[in-house]
């Protein structure tokens, strides 16, 4: 699962806000081990076997209707009692089927929990099928967040214009015993046929093939969807609405793409890039993607990031303008969720606390497909700043990768099982070198194959693979927490003709065995140096003819670890120009950018502007702003030699996001002599360039800029909404609140993030009760809707903000208005 509603949104909020103290970081923090108690994997007293499901929708209730036939046996001491998971149902009816009848059973129901006294004492390897006549309230769960409910509705009243109506499910971690009755934990597996009767009009998705459809003569058809290889309950899927397939194919496998009439134009733009990944996939595992079909859906009003359902994976609303896939660059989501088929479905975590063996793969999945389609540099820019997410939460230090004492399942979904334990597993493949690596991979996957592990079995396999012994690598990293924090110092003594290295791990807790190496650079040659820091004070030393130009500590740039590198600035300088990787780069650009009055460092910043890779450039253009608040503040010989590299990236780079921050770097001087490089900028596809060119045009025009909005009303995402906002915002009034309102209402939750900001102000001091009160009831939902995401303190912001205001203006309804939405906020589950 791709978790963009915590990790995400919450940068994306501290950036539009510039507070760090809006949302938590991360996702939930977990009390520690002493206060927690050990979270053992769940006994497995019965093993589901094959859950059989009919399903019929009450559209107006948002009720399921469900028959299900469900096969189990003990798995391996004999019982006479089965528990299942089943949250918030009416349960009609359970009966042992014998002999073709149904004989029923008494059983006891809590809301949550079935549990269910057998007609007799079953053995180990008897199977026992049951009949559970149901009914799935979702809607009205309650002490849950709305993103537990497990199958939601989506508009199913068409009470929204342009807004479809859906139905989707949502599994992870324990959704599934939301729609249906099972044993909702992961360390079970069954093969599965799940019917549905919808209206004929819609279309239906779920896992596996499509084995029957039949219309009913009524105006609604079942589907009969058969899942014929044993997969996790929380990998059950359902998707019913009005979708267009477009039909791929892999290796003679269906490859199919779900969207909305809208986005079914653009699904190449947007999912085609699946065959190719399924192939990379399959050969660097050694195993053929194991499914007999792959199925992506775009669905809307989704609670998460994305789901890897075993064969259809879901996504939220996807794009339907092309316009806005030109500023679409190393998006990895696809590859994320698909490299679960193989990591979480096929071989399937045994407990959430061994969550890493799911998604600390799906977050390295992602780390080589970059380095696949697009190269190194892009990989490693993901790498490093995943490890920045991680390290940026202080709490993550806390939390080793496997986690037994986890309160709840989603405490498990967190910055250490996603950032930082795929850049464990790149470290490891750095160490055992690729072929071991991958090796091991395959011996796991094939051990395990359509069953759950745990932790200690992957490193079984990698052992097996590379021969060598990885208890040490596993404790420290996978059962361990926290991560090395390194002073780096050096020192030269020219009479001994000697490079000494001092490397010290200064933080509390254990100490990291870490194996590197070590580049020196001296008389225009590399030599390089593997060794092992196993201490917390460590020293190397090393003879040279002449003092080095270069000592490149971890050169390979692995270590997942927080670094203070005492480098010379003459040292960094070198290490741009000579050393190879992304992160070699970056950091000498970072040290440039503080120290702009320096030649050589100026020779850095202006040679990144033409950085072979498009992040650089982003990077050293965002620093020419940020170091003393924009570039009219800058170096004057720096600023000189910049600003017409900077003119001709706005004008010719090829990567659209270095085009809109050359531009939005320009802005600021405010130059009449860029117009009319802003006018012509303002008719690229880009959204992101357009954006930054309006609101150059406006710092120049402003009423030229206004006049410019109102012709992009009709065309705009993104970037450019918010230029068009910010300009109504502050050059406008409630004459252009129709088109704010408009906007704001269909955009998605980034967006509306980044225009909440923009129009809380108009909403204040607006003389329309009418329209400020549109704007509030806006904010409210997004705060209430989204308040699971930490959306809601910011949305209380301006709405505290918003309420201040319209009192001012002696509107005491629009102002109760406000308060009333922040106590709806507070309120929210």
């Amino acid at each position: 699962m791709k978790q963009l509603k915590i990790g995400t949104l919450a940068g994306l909020v501290m950036l539009v806000t510039g507070s760090q103290n809006i949302l938590m970081a991360q996702t939930a923090t977990t009390e520690h081990a002493s206060s927690v108690d050990y979270r053992e994997t769940t006994p497995k007293i019965n093993d589901l076997v094959h859950t059989k499901l009919d399903l019929h929708f009450d559209y107006k209730k948002r009720y399921v209707y469900g028959k299900e036939w469900v096969t189990l046996m003990p798995h391996f001491y004999p019982t006479d009692t089965l528990r299942l998971d089943a949250k918030g149902m009416d349960i009609k009816d359970i009966s042992v089927i014998k002999n073709g009848l149904n004989k029923p059973l008494h059983f006891t129901y809590d809301s949550l929990s079935l549990n269910i006294t057998l007609d007799k004492v079953y053995q180990r390897n008897e199977k026992y099928t049951l009949y559970i006549d149901y009914t799935a309230k979702p809607g009205q769960l309650k002490n849950v967040t709305r993103d537990q409910h497990g199958i939601y509705f989506v508009n199913p009243d068409s009470s929204e214009k342009d807004k479809p109506v859906q139905i989707w499910s949502q599994g992870e971690p324990e959704g599934s015993s939301a729609w249906f009755p099972t044993i909702d934990h992961p360390n079970q597996k069954t093969t599965d046929e799940i019917t549905m009767t919808v209206p004929a009009k819609y279309v239906t998705l779920s896992n596996g093939r499509l084995a029957a459809q039949k219309n009913n003569g009524d105006g609604t058809r079942t589907d009969t969807w058969k899942m014929e290889l044993p997969h996790a309950p929380y990998l059950f899927m359902i998707a019913i609405g009005d979708f267009h397939i477009y039909k791929d194919h892999w290796r003679g496998k269906e490859v199919n793409y779900y969207l909305e009439p809208k986005s079914a134009p653009f699904a190449k733009e947007i999912f085609g890039d699946t065959p190719e990944a399924i192939e990379f996939f399959s050969k660097v595992t050694g195993i053929d993607f194991p499914w007999n079909k792959y199925a992506e859906i775009g669905v809307r009003d989704y609670v998460s990031g994305a789901m890897e359902n075993t064969t259809a994976t879901m996504f939220g609303e996807q794009g339907h303008n092309k316009r806005a896939f030109a500023d679409r660059y190393y998006d990895t989501g696809l590859e994320h969720e698909l490299f679960h088929q193989w990591f979480g479905d096929y071989v399937t975590a045994e407990s959430w606390s061994n969550l890493t063996l799911n998604e600390s793969f799906a977050d390295f999945g992602e780390v080589i497909w970059l380095e696949h389609k697009y190269g190194k540099d892009a990989a490693d820019e993901h790498l490093h700043n995943g490890l920045q997410g991680y390290l940026s939460n202080s709490e993550n230090a806390k939390k080793p990768l496997v986690n037994f004492y986890i309160k709840r399942a989603k405490d498990a979904f967190n910055g250490v099982t996603y950032q930082k334990g795929g850049r464990i597993l790149n470290m490891l493949r750095n160490y055992l070198g690729e072929p071991a690596f991958y090796r091991g991979l395959n011996i796991y996957l094939k051990t395990n194959a359509f069953k759950s592990a745990e932790a200690q079995q992957l490193r079984l396999a990698m052992e097996e693979a590379s021969g060598l012994d990885l208890n040490w690598f596993f404790n420290e990293w996978y059962y361990g927490a926290g991560h090395p924090i390194l002073n780096i110092n050096y020192k030269w003594n020219d009479t001994t003709k000697t490079q000494t290295i001092y490397l010290q791990q200064t933080q509390d807790g254990q100490v990291f065995t870490l194996p590197m190496a070590i580049d020196v650079y001296a008389n225009g040659k590399k030599e390089r140096y593997k060794v092992w820091v196993r201490d917390r004070a460590d020293t190397f030393t090393y003879k040279t003819t002449a003092k080095p130009d270069l000592v490149n500590v971890d050169a390979d740039k692995v270590l997942v670890a927080q670094k203070t590198d005492n480098k010379t600035l003459a040292a960094y300088v070198f290490q741009y120009f000579n050393a190879p990787l992304y992160l070699d780069r970056f950091e000498a650009i970072d040290a440039a950018a503080k120290n702009q009055d320096d030649k050589g460092a100026q020779k850095v910043l202006i040679a990144a502007l033409n950085d072979k890779f498009s992040g650089l450039r982003q990077k050293v253009i965002g620093l020419l702003n940020a170091q003393k608040e924009d570039i009219r503040n800058i170096n004057a010989d720096l600023k000189n030699a910049a600003l017409p590299v900077l003119v001709k990236l706005a004008q010719n780079d090829d990567n659209n996001l270095v085009k809109a921050a050359a531009i939005r770097t320009l802005v600021p001087l405010k130059d009449s002599a860029y117009l009319d490089l802003f006018k012509q900028a303002l008719n690229s596809p880009s959204y992101e360039v357009a954006g930054a060119a309006l609101f150059g045009i406006a710092q120049i025009d402003p009423a030229e800029a206004m006049k410019l909005a109102k012709s992009l009303e009709s065309d705009n995402e993104g970037t450019l909404t918010q230029a068009i906002v910010a300009i109504y915002s502050a050059s406008g009034g409630q004459a252009q609140w129709p088109f704010i309102y408009a906007r704001f209402k269909t955009s998605n939750l980034q967006d509306k993030i980044h225009l909440t900001q923009k129009i809380a102000g108009l909403i204040g001091r607006m003389d329309n009760t009418e329209y400020a009160l549109q704007g509030i009831e806006q904010l409210k939902l997004v705060g209430v809707n989204y308040k699971s995401a930490g959306v809601g303190p910011f949305m209380i912001r301006f709405l505290t903000s918003i309420k201040e205001q319209r009192a001012k203006l002696n509107d005491a309804v629009s102002a109760k208005a406000a308060d009333d939405a922040i106590k709806a906020i507070n309120d929210a589950k």
